[in-house]
Parts: structure tokens; C-alpha cells; sequence
């Protein structure tokens, strides 16, 4: 691609799967969620595409969408991102613009959608190089990666100074962890026996197969009703056995004195983690729910942003980073993340699952155990086995390990026929669920409030994913 090339187009679909229908996704807090991803298609006048997308859970995936487009006059007309940078200077635009950061500042609806953007330029760079993103990030130089950052908020805990070190020391060993990468995968978890809408038997026979296909580790969505959760913890512990480690996910239902009295009910059956406990923004929380029982903390997933995670990380409140991809805005902000969590010491085990999530955060966990932590010694990737049919390069699991990406980009890329299938609310997934949903013409899927296009909706009918 010549350096002359420019983005054209930003592109965005609101597509949402109906994964409530099986209760897929289910938890404590988030009892029908429908999958769902606002995706962006960054083209160019001649070369690669870039693709990324923000995750929902249904409604209000078309307000993400919205965010999303409102992002266009900072890409249209701009040169093509490929170095890193134009990748820098773009994280810093996106991030920055003083009327737009009135919103957030850096949380929520903007912040998310300039993430989805951000990681479309870096799906964009990484192909134009040919390489996938992991790799990608694991060839720059030290000095490159720190340029990458937004040290604003952040200096007193990791300095500019203090993250080159980090990288440098880690330098020496690249080459060797790549090879160790390729040959053996990265370490998963699964989730997919664990959702809380699930009976007994599917949880019993999901988390015998896990083991079968060589999960060391399963997590189990846990929070409503504490006799229920005893009950799902003993047939877990009984289905997989002493050796395998069993996570716990509440998925942010309980205040702090609740979250401590639950967690020591459920203490015997040995989980290894509690995760989101309680509010993501209650560092003081996380802190007191650490400190008032057995089992680690786990948080990250809805943490908004890298000055949270800092702070997390000050106050000793998790013993395990939860990084999400589509959560923070993007690449660069993961970075800060993972340097301030190689600067405390801390694992990071990447949140994942969704749509497209795995395939995304792989990529990161894969570069910070080539070039950050240089470890993966207490730290996996979940993995949830949904929807990857629905992507050109889909994450492969075997034996319990992720096999690292081979194909240019962020492996962000959707089938261009399950955007079109998918496309809310006019695709004919969506109009034939329609059709069944009972009362009245005009009825919104599965009987749920009305979610209509208002007379400024620009969703675009072209699907050139």
C-alpha cells in the first residue's frame, strides 16, 4: 500500500445474534443477552480494509453504532495509519478532542467506540505489513511500544522511563518465547459450561467435556441464589475434579459485605478467582472484598479505563487484570494497561467470550507474554465457544491452548454474509424472529421493547466487510 493512501469510508453495521434464545451468555446480571457488535470497516483508496467493532449485549448496540459514526470526520481524508506513529497520533485524536471528551472524559459510550475505531486502524496497519497483530506489536522496538502510550494520569505510578525498562528487559528472550508461542498456544479457559440459565445436566456434561478437550480451567457464572451456587460449585468440583481449577463470576451483583459473606460460603469447594464482585468502579471495594476472604479477585472487563486499572493496581484490590479489548479505547490503551500490570506484578488473564472477543484479546495476551511480562505462568485467556463461525479468521482452541493467529490483521474481520444476515433490525435473521414474536404487527423480537431507527439513522446497506 502506498504511504499516499487515505481512508474513504467508515463504515458501520449494527449486528446483533440472538443468543438469548439458549440462554448463552446468561449470568446473574445480564439474565437474555443477544450478542451483539456495532462494526467498523475503515476503507482506503487502494489498499487493505481495516475491521473492528465494539461488544454489547442487545439493546442500545445501535447507540454504540451512532458513537461510532460520529468518529468519521477524524478518519475520512486522513492518511492511512501504518506506522506506529500515525497509530499514536490517532489514539491521541481520538482520545483527546476536548468537546467529544466532555462525554466520558475516556469512559463509557465515546470511549468504547473510539476503541473500536483505534483497533480497526491497527487491523488496517498489521495487514498492510502482513503480519497479525500480536506479532506485529512483538517487532517494534521498546522505544516504538512506549510511544504508543498515553502516560497522561499515569507517571505516578509508571513513568516513560520505568515502561522502557519493562520492555527492554524482556527484549533478549522475544525470538525464543515466539517460537515457544507457535509450537505450544497460549493457556485457555472456558466458560462455556458455566452460564447461569443453564440446568444441571448440560453444566455436568459441559464442564466433563472441558476436561476431555484439555481445559486445566472452567468459571462459573455464580450470584443469585447462594443455595443454587453451592449446588453448581459440588457438581462442578465432582464433574472435573481436584486438579482442575474452577473460576467464579458474578458479574458485578453484590455489594461488598454480601460479596464477602458469599464467597466465604462457597470457599470449601476451592475457586480459584472471584471475579467483578462488585461495582468495577469501587476500587476501595475490590480492596475490602480481597481482604475480608479467601479467594482471589478478579476484575477488568468493565473498567474504563487505564487510570482505573492503575488504581486497582495501587491499592492492592485484584490479584488477577482482566483486559478487554473493545472495552478501553483500543490497542493503546491495553498497552499502558499491561505495563502497569508487568510493573505490579500482576497476571493478566484476559476477558473474552462475546462475539469476536477471542479472537481480538488473544492478540494481546500473545504480545505481553512475547514482549511485556515475558510469562504466562498463572495467566489464560478465556475462551467461550460461540459465534466464531461468524469471522474469516476465527481463534482456534485445541487441548486447552490457543494456537497463535497466522493471518495478517486483528482477526476482527466478519463473514460479509453473517453482517448481512445479522443486521438489526432489517436482516432476515432479525425479520423472521420478528414474525414469531407474538401480539401485534410491529412487535419487537422475543416480545422486548421496540428498538426503531430514528429519522437521522445512517446505517449503511452495503456489507463489504
Amino acid at each position: 500500500m502506498a504511504v499516499t493512501d487515505t481512508v474513504t469510508k467508515l463504515e458501520v453495521h449494527d449486528v446483533r445474534f440472538p443468543t438469548s434464545e439458549q440462554l448463552d451468555g446468561s449470568d446473574a446480571m445480564n439474565p437474555d443477552p443477544d450478542y451483539s457488535a456495532a462494526y467498523v470497516v475503515l476503507h482506503t483508496d487502494g489498499g487493505p480494509r481495516g475491521h473492528g467493532f465494539c461488544f454489547t449485549i442487545g439493546r442500545g448496540n445501535e447507540v454504540m453504532a451512532a458513537a461510532i459514526r460520529s468518529l468519521a470526520p477524524y478518519l475520512v481524508g486522513r492518511a492511512a495509519p501504518t506506522t506506529p506513529a500515525a497509530l499514536a497520533a490517532l489514539h491521541h485524536d481520538l482520545t483527546h478532542d476536548s468537546q467529544l471528551r466532555w462525554l466520558g472524559p475516556e469512559k463509557g459510550v465515546l470511549h468504547m467506540a473510539a476503541g473500536a475505531v483505534i483497533n480497526a486502524a491497527w487491523d488496517l496497519a498489521a495487514t498492510h505489513v502482513g503480519l497479525p497483530v500480536w506479532e506485529f506489536l512483538a517487532t517494534m522496538t521498546p522505544e516504538e511500544l512506549v510511544s504508543l502510550v498515553d502516560f497522561r494520569y499515569l507517571s505516578d505510578a509508571l513513568t516513560p522511563q520505568e515502561a522502557l525498562a519493562i520492555l527492554r528487559a524482556a527484549e533478549p528472550g522475544r525470538a525464543a518465547r515466539t517460537a515457544r508461542l507457535r509450537a505450544e498456544g497460549y493457556p485457555a479457559y472456558t466458560t462455556s459450561p458455566g452460564w447461569l440459565g443453564y440446568d444441571d445436566a448440560k453444566l455436568v456434561r459441559l464442564a466433563k467435556e472441558a476436561v476431555a478437550d484439555g481445559f486445566g480451567q472452567i468459571k462459573l457464572k455464580v450470584g443469585a441464589d447462594l443455595d443454587d451456587d453451592r449446588r453448581r460449585m459440588r457438581l462442578a468440583r465432582d464433574a472435573v475434579g481436584p486438579g482442575v481449577r474452577i473460576a467464579v463470576d458474578a458479574n458485578q451483583r453484590w455489594d461488598v459485605a454480601e460479596a464477602v459473606r458469599w464467597m466465604t460460603e462457597l470457599a470449601p469447594y476451592a475457586p480459584h478467582w472471584i471475579e467483578e464482585p462488585t461495582s468495577p468502579d469501587d476500587i476501595l471495594g475490590h480492596a475490602a472484598v480481597r481482604a475480608g476472604q479467601p479467594v482471589k479477585v478478579a476484575t477488568g472487563e468493565h473498567v474504563a479505563n487505564r487510570v482505573v486499572f492503575k488504581q486497582l493496581l495501587q491499592s492492592g484490590a485484584v490479584d488477577f487484570v482482566q483486559i478487554d479489548a473493545a472495552r478501553v479505547a483500543g490497542v493503546n490503551e491495553n498497552l499502558a494497561i499491561l505495563l502497569l500490570a508487568a510493573k505490579h506484578g500482576v497476571p493478566v488473564c484476559p476477558h473474552a467470550g462475546g462475539v469476536g472477543l477471542c479472537e481480538l484479546v488473544q492478540h494481546l495476551a500473545m504480545f505481553d507474554y512475547v514482549a511485556v511480562s515475558g510469562s504466562w505462568e498463572d495467566r489464560v485467556i478465556e475462551y467461550v465457544d460461540h459465534l466464531h463461525d461468524h469471522f474469516t479468521h476465527p481463534a482456534v482452541v485445541a487441548q486447552g491452548r490457543y494456537r497463535a493467529p497466522t493471518a495478517p490483521g486483528f482477526s476482527a474481520r466478519m463473514e460479509p454474509a453473517s453482517v448481512a444476515a445479522h443486521r438489526f433490525p432489517d436482516g432476515p435473521v432479525w425479520q423472521t424472529r420478528q414474525r414469531r414474536a407474538p401480539g401485534s404487527e410491529g412487535a419487537a423480537p422475543s416480545g422486548r421493547p421496540p428498538e426503531r431507527r430514528g429519522p437521522d439513522h445512517h446505517g449503511e446497506q452495503e456489507v463489504s466487510a
